[in-house]
């Protein structure tokens, strides 16, 4: 929730073998840190367990963390279909967990926070990291890749400003004000 004059948001970078996490605060220009991390499932363990070890991480996570907005990466588009459905199903806790929480919960596509964050939409894993690095006002890029992509999604959530998120929230076709074409059909 808002802490005085202060907005904490929550970046989720979901998986089930690893899904990464970033806890900031903002007030202001002052963007703080509070926690930043990844939360593991064994891969060894069967699907129902590992959702039930992540069911409980996330919602440690909103409950220690109390964030009053949520910025979820959108599954946008997976090669590997066992992956595909592997972040879906973490996604869909993280969404269902940070809703139940009261959270605002927005969905942003890697695009959008690479544009965000970098200023160019496709940009690499690298570059995102070293921003993040940058904009946080941190002595390294923050490691694992998953917990850098997770203070992105946040960062994202930050830079965007409260008309768009609420936008997006939504399901606003495009962040910028302009409606993506539409084929009609007939």
């Amino acid at each position: 929730m808002f802490v005085g004059s202060t907005q904490r948001v929550l970046g989720i970078d979901p998986g089930l073998t690893r899904c990464g996490y970033a806890v900031l605060d903002a007030r202001g220009p002052s963007i703080d840190v509070i926690s930043l991390g990844v939360l593991r499932t064994p891969a060894q363990d069967s699907l129902p367990a590992r959702l039930a070890r992540l069911h409980q991480d996330l919602s440690e996570v909103l409950d220690e963390f109390r964030p009053n907005s949520v910025a979820v990466e959108q599954v946008f588009f997976q090669v590997n279909v066992r992956t595909a459905m592997s972040v879906g199903q973490a996604s869909g806790l993280a969404l269902a967990l940070a809703h139940a929480a009261g959270c605002t919960v927005v969905q942003y596509t890697p695009n959008q926070v690479k544009e965000a964050v970098t200023g160019w939409g496709g940009a690499g894993k690298e570059q995102v990291q070293r921003m993040v690095q940058a904009r946080l006002g941190l002595s390294v890029a923050p490691k694992p890749a998953d917990a850098a992509d997770a203070a992105a999604l946040a960062l994202c959530h930050l830079a965007i400003g409260p008309v768009h998120q609420r936008l997006i929230a939504a399901g606003a076709p495009d962040i910028h004000g302009r409606a993506r074409s539409r084929r009609k059909a007939g």
